[in-house]
């Protein structure tokens, strides 16, 4: 089944890994995607790379920690696609790595703002016009970390506690209005957010060996998944793939 053919996906973080990856299968199944990342020329070639190969896609330098930013991001898509009915709010940052007492309060701010107030931009700029198209999907891409308190890693965990939190409320408020929102923890994925955290090394993710990492291209093929009948069943929780019945579900090779 493909849950996607003919619908505007907007994806933050797209310049590499997971977001990257989420473009190119979303695009090959036939979707129209938007692509955004502080990174303009990353994104623009990732976006005439799925043009080139017959696809739909559009570009646009965004920070989700800025919501002007985010409000133009919608703005685009709606512009050049004339709708947003999948929003993967991907866009997020581990680094630096440290412990509470040696962080750098600015640099543990920005995680706040990217990885917490990035999700919270991109539900207010888009609930809005999902609502008056009469619905649509939000996947906030979560984590373990959420629910787990791991070393050097205070930022993260606290802001995929509080996307989590984000999910739930979004879903309260506007589930009954046709806009689903729901979270997608993925485990450990092969990006080059993996090298950032075993050079820390601190606790245990970051003693993994690499061959425990699935590739970001699982996650795209989940988030085809959860733009179906499936995303509603998981609406204002955490879909997780660490599990063995959701690689079944998803169609992922399981051990």
């Amino acid at each position: 089944m493909n849950y996607v053919e003919n619908k505007t996906l907007v994806i933050t973080g797209a310049s590499r890994g997971i977001g990257a990856a989420i473009a190119r299968y979303t695009a090959a199944m036939g979707a129209r995607v938007v692509l955004s990342a502080r990174s303009e020329a990353a994104v623009t070639e990732i976006a005439n790379e799925i043009t080139a190969a017959g696809g739909q896609a559009t570009a646009l330098a965004c920070d989700v920690s800025d919501c002007d930013q985010v409000s133009a991001l919608m703005d685009h898509a709606i512009q050049v696609f004339g709708s947003i009915d999948v929003l993967v709010n991907n866009a997020g940052v581990i680094e630096p790595i440290a412990r509470l007492i040696d962080s750098d309060p600015d640099a543990w701010g920005r995680i706040a703002d990217v990885n917490y107030k990035g999700v919270y931009h991109g539900l207010r700029a888009a609930i809005p016009h999902m609502i008056g198209q009469g619905g649509g999907t939000i996947i906030n891409i979560s984590s373990g970390a959420a629910t787990s308190a791991l070393e050097g890693w205070s930022h993260y965990c606290s802001s995929k506690a509080a996307v989590f939190s984000l999910t739930r409320c979004a879903d309260k408020e506007y589930r009954d209005q046709g806009v689903c929102v729901l979270g997608l923890s993925p485990g450990t994925v092969a990006t080059d957010m993996q090298a950032a955290i075993k050079n820390s090394g601190l606790n245990p993710v970051s003693q993994l060996d690499p061959s425990a990492h699935i590739p970001p291209e699982w996650v795209a093929k989940t988030v085809h998944h959860l733009c179906g009948p499936a995303g509603m069943t998981f609406a204002g929780t955490d879909f997780s793939l660490k599990s063995r019945d959701a690689k079944v579900q998803v169609g992922l090779p399981v051990s």
